[in-house]
């Protein structure tokens, strides 16, 4: 059962290690990124900042879908992590059961504009957050669990 998909640039860092794992009580971390998978120094890293007792697994988007498809991960209580809005609405328009995510941080870049502290999206990263938003899938932006909701569609 996924409990959380969140989008965050940094993936696996203290917010998500420690705050995000407690308040949810997941079990399973997938780390779904077809850039990961291929960069050995970033999976060591990340295997480093795994929480004890959690489980990490790291796979491209293909093989994230045929596992999530496949009822493997249907075991755990899974905390799915992307690093941008694309992977994760890959995963959302692949995968029926995600009805929830969440933006909690998205480095700004050259032709992103600011949407909240730590949110920064583009022209073509909006027209995909309206696309999971008319497919009813909860769009909402929060660093850590004891932070208010924000709705995204609100703050685009």
């Amino acid at each position: 059962m996924i409990v959380l998909l969140r989008i965050d640039h940094r993936l696996l860092h203290g917010q998500v290690a420690f705050s995000w794992t407690k308040s949810i009580s997941t079990d399973c971390i997938l780390i779904a990124s077809d850039t990961v998978v291929q960069d050995e120094l970033r999976m060591t890293a990340l295997r480093v900042s795994k929480p004890n007792g959690v489980k990490l697994v790291m796979k491209n988007i293909e093989d994230s879908l045929k596992a999530l498809n496949s009822g493997v991960t249907d075991k755990y209580k899974l905390m799915i992590l992307c690093e941008n809005i694309e992977d994760a609405s890959k995963l959302a328009f692949g995968y029926d059961k995600i009805t929830s995510i969440n933006l909690g941080g998205i480095k700004n870049e050259s032709g992103k504009r600011q949407i909240s502290k730590a949110i920064s999206v583009n022209d073509a990263e909006v027209e995909l957050l309206k696309k999971l938003n008319e497919k009813g899938i909860e769009l909402e932006v929060r660093m850590v669990p004891d932070d208010a909701k924000q709705n995204v569609m609100n703050l685009i």
